[in-house]
């Protein structure tokens, strides 16, 4: 299933997208798409049985919010693809490398994006988001892990550099600026994805192809992320853990760097979870 939200922020109605790619809406069966929801096998099955019956909802000229409310926390991976890592001129971490990205820069796919006051390193990064349907402790196998993931969709982990890397103390200070993580347009449930080591990620900034990936070149599998992180915190329904982006960022590419200005677009998207496009704006 491809489970979204649409409405103005605050006032998201829940919807389906059929295959035939209407929106149904699930308003009058569930009142938003979130944790409760995807630790509910029973009632996700009622709306598998019913989505043919339910009300087209006319999104015409409506935002398309994030796909999920209620987030309980995104838990970040930094430098999981090797070409990235290549790029970059850092080695291969022995470990996945943990941050955090507060539920509160989570917006709509195409929500504008505000580049912060003082930055000159704005930054673009196409990721693989995890949602996480199960509660989750101290897995021991991969099978384990897939079957905690309720499905994936597209995230974008925008980032400022100078205020990650140079301005001392963790990353965080560069990675949970407002409207830093666009996310969606829908959640799609694990059974329709075959194999989320073989999904196409791109990015394109005013329409210039800037990142071409694939999941292949993740040094951490996802299954390996969910088992390992699990083993340091709980992760609940409705948790997201960004995976991490693939080669093409500007932090990678050569002098001088095209970071991000206001007036200027980024569109990204990934095999089988669609698009996103976000207007930068000065904040």
């Amino acid at each position: 299933m491809k489970l979204l939200r649409v409405g103005n922020p605050g006032a998201e109605r829940p919807a389906l997208l059929d295959e035939d790619g209407a929106l149904r809406d699930l308003s009058g069966i569930i009142t938003d798409i979130d944790g409760d929801l995807l630790a509910d096998e029973a009632k996700l099955a009622a709306i598998r049985e019913a989505a043919a019956d339910l009300p087209v909802l006319d999104a015409e000229g409506q935002r398309i919010g994030a796909p999920l409310g209620r987030i309980g926390k995104v838990v970040c991976i930094g430098l999981n693809y090797h070409d990235h890592a290549r790029e970059t001129g850092a080695e291969i971490p022995a470990e996945p490398i943990v941050f955090f990205k507060a539920a509160d820069t989570v917006v709509g796919p195409d929500d504008t994006v505000l580049i912060p006051r003082k930055s000159v390193k704005t930054d673009w990064e196409v990721e693989l988001a995890i949602v996480i349907g199960k509660t989750a402790r101290y897995l021991e196998s991969h099978e384990e892990a897939l079957a905690h993931v309720a499905g994936y969709a597209v995230s974008n982990d925008v980032s400022e550099r100078e205020f990650q890397i140079e301005r001392g103390g963790t990353w965080d200070k560069g990675k949970n600026c407002e409207t830093f993580n666009p996310l969606g347009p829908w959640f799609v449930t694990a059974d329709e994805i075959a194999d989320p080591q073989a999904l196409s990620l791109k990015l394109w900034v005013n329409g210039e192809l800037k990142q071409d990936g694939t999941t292949a070149e993740q040094i951490f599998p996802v299954a390996e992320v969910v088992r390992y992180v699990s083993q340091f915190m709980t992760l609940y329904p409705g948790d997201i853990i960004n995976t991490g982006t693939p080669a093409g960022v500007a932090m990678g590419s050569p002098e001088p760097k095209p970071y991000l200005r206001a007036g200027d677009v980024v569109e990204l998207e990934i095999e089988g979870l669609g698009r996103q496009r976000q207007e930068l704006k000065d904040a």
